[in-house]
């Protein structure tokens, strides 16, 4: 259907997104380095499409054939990015901040074709609802240590109760949303 796909991403859930979407893939990390620091002035939006074709452009570097798939999720609220937690505080932290709030999970997805080069970026939003959670379910949450990794500190892959997706893609808040990868794919039939 499409050539050789190459997951840009050791994430898990973007791994699982796929395979039940019934895409082919292999998978190649972007080496550490590959993305540089938020800049100044940059708004969310603009961090995760630039971090997802920085992370592209490095393994398209090393890729000879096929489209190299590279995703980049930040959580915002009230425009202010919330990024992973660093620590198990700075997860509360952002927790405590989200509850009683509504908020935006912003994915960019960026599509790199080799050997021709062609690239295609875009980004998926989708908001959100948290209700007011009191501390004990917020500490009760940390215990189960699976807010690791995940921008905002949680998953909503994590069947929480919590939280309500207002409008926009569920697979973005999990951190690829396929709708949008499945109109920038059919722009790369050749």
């Amino acid at each position: 259907m499409y050539p050789s796909l190459i997951l840009a991403s050791g994430s898990p859930r973007r791994r699982e997104l796929l395979t039940v979407a019934g895409i082919n893939f292999q998978v190649r990390l972007p080496h550490a380095d590959a993305e540089t620091p938020p800049q100044a002035g940059e708004s969310p939006r603009e961090t995760v499409l630039r971090l997802a074709r920085e992370k592209a452009a490095n393994v398209a570097l090393r890729t000879d054939e096929g489209i190299i798939l590279a995703a980049d999720t930040l959580a915002q609220c009230d425009g202010l990015p919330l990024g992973k937690p660093r620590d198990r505080a700075h997860a509360r932290e952002i927790l405590q901040t989200l509850r009683g709030r509504e908020h935006t999970v912003v994915t960019a997805i960026c599509l790199w074709r080799r050997p021709d080069d062609f690239v295609a970026v875009d980004a998926a939003e989708s908001h959100l609802r948290m209700r007011m959670l009191r501390d004990e379910e917020i500490e009760s949450y940390l215990d189960t240590g699976l807010w690791e990794g995940k921008a905002g500190a949680f998953g909503l892959q994590d069947r929480i109760d919590w939280i309500e997706v207002v409008n926009g893609s569920q697979s973005n808040v999990v951190g690829l949303p396929l709708e949008l990868l499945a109109i920038l794919l059919m722009n790369f039939h050749e």
